[in-house]
């Protein structure tokens, strides 16, 4: 028998012993009947030390369960009798595998990264009171509600050198969807929304060249502004 073996069958021996001694005096309450603990560890003689601590602890469990119908105070001196001697054999034991028998906590939820916000569009100059702004240079223009755009910002084509969009401040006077221009032989003006007496208007017409003046849109954007833009709302460009 090993040196470890006979130490633990002589604590365990001990132990049994006690139990006897603290168990008898319970009244009128079953008694279970102990596992023989140095029996257990001298049948692992010539066993590895993991043996051993195997063994040690599946009495220590017998023990523990077979103690729960005992009066507390008894259960408590048998238990804590056996514990400490497990704890001389094999120091650590106990709370290696308790720990080792506890849930495992769950991990963390990895962070949810936060929503990068849409950066702010750079307005220029244009009042947030405008429902329409008209960057002439950097040929966009947008719809916005007190200074909120919710339309655009879409392509234009302004007027050309001679004949330009004139700059400044204006307002909404007068809508025709069909619009034609007799000025220039008639030609289509579709959705025209006029900001200024002089035949100045947002309609709808081809971007790759530039107007004699008014501020054209492609199809979409054009029913968009004829649609939205009302009498009197003001237009600014810039």
């Amino acid at each position: 028998m090993s040196s470890i073996s006979r130490r633990l069958t002589g604590l365990l021996a001990s132990v049994a012993a006690a139990a006897t001694l603290l168990v008898a005096p319970v009244a009128a309450q079953a008694q279970p009947a102990l596992p023989d603990a140095s029996s257990n560890v001298a049948g692992a003689v010539g066993s590895s030390q993991q043996d051993l601590r195997d063994s040690a602890w599946s009495t220590r469990n017998q023990i523990h369960q077979q103690t729960s119908a005992l009066h507390p105070q008894a259960a408590n001196a048998v238990r804590g009798a056996y514990d400490a001697a497990i704890e001389s054999a094999f120091p650590g034991l106990i709370n290696q595998r308790t720990e080792a028998a506890r849930p495992k906590p769950q991990p963390a939820p990895a962070p949810v990264a936060a929503p990068v916000g849409t950066p702010a569009m750079n307005t220029g100059p244009c009042p947030a009171d405008a429902k329409v702004c008209v960057d002439i240079d950097g040929r966009r223009t947008w719809l916005q509600n007190n200074g909120q755009v919710y339309y655009g910002p879409v392509a234009h084509a302004p007027g050309k050198p001679g004949q330009e969009t004139p700059r400044g401040t204006f307002w909404v006077n007068r809508k025709v969807k069909d619009e034609v221009s007799y000025i220039f032989n008639n030609a289509p003006m579709p959705y025209a929304v006029y900001f200024t007496y002089n035949g100045h208007a947002f309609h709808q017409g081809n971007l790759a060249y530039e107007s004699a003046g008014c501020i054209r849109l492609n199809p979409n954007d054009a029913v968009t502004y004829f649609n939205d833009l009302q009498i009197g709302d003001k237009v600014f460009i810039y």
